[in-house]
């Protein structure tokens, strides 16, 4: 299906249709509140933005109702997410407050925690903020990760999807 449009006719719909074409995988990025509070969200918007030095960014939308949070914490953390760790993600992309209630995570650099057996972990430092339409840019300076094999969650079409389906 082919759409033309101008900046005046975007269907949002639509456009988020063509975007999901584009299979990501999932992340929980975490951070603490400045009272101590665990924050985490889940994201498939996550990205490499360079290996020297090494940099990572994410880009949470600006209605979340914890990136003040992000913004002034100075460090985030992103836990990638295992095939078999779809209901993290539906944890974590839920509005609510309990999120870390009864679960078991490692504790990070600056106490950010960290989701356990997260195929690939990146703790940063918040480097820059931007801002850019209805999302922010946050990028971060990686000073420590560990990773692990196994299969990723991926995210394609609006759904969770397998890699090796046919």
């Amino acid at each position: 299906m082919t759409r033309t449009m101008t900046s005046h006719t975007v269907d949002t719909r639509e456009l988020r249709n063509a975007l999901g074409s584009f299979a990501t995988g999932v992340a929980v990025i975490t951070t603490l509140a400045a009272d101590g509070t665990p924050v985490g969200v889940t994201a498939n918007s996550f990205a490499s933005v360079s290996l020297d030095p090494p940099m990572i960014l994410w880009m949470p939308g600006r209605h979340l109702r914890s990136l003040d949070h992000f913004r002034s914490a100075g460090r985030f953390a992103v836990s990638v997410l295992a095939k078999d760790q779809a209901p993290l993600s539906r944890r974590f992309s839920t509005p609510g407050e309990e999120k870390f209630q009864g679960l078991s995570v490692a504790q990070g650099l600056g106490g950010i925690p960290l989701i356990e057996d997260a195929l690939a972990t990146f703790e940063a430092s918040t480097a820059t903020l931007h801002e850019a339409g209805d999302h922010c840019i946050i990028l971060g300076n990686v000073e420590r990760f560990s990773y692990r094999a196994g299969e990723p969650l991926v995210f394609h079409g609006g759904a969770y999807c397998d890699l090796l389906a046919s």
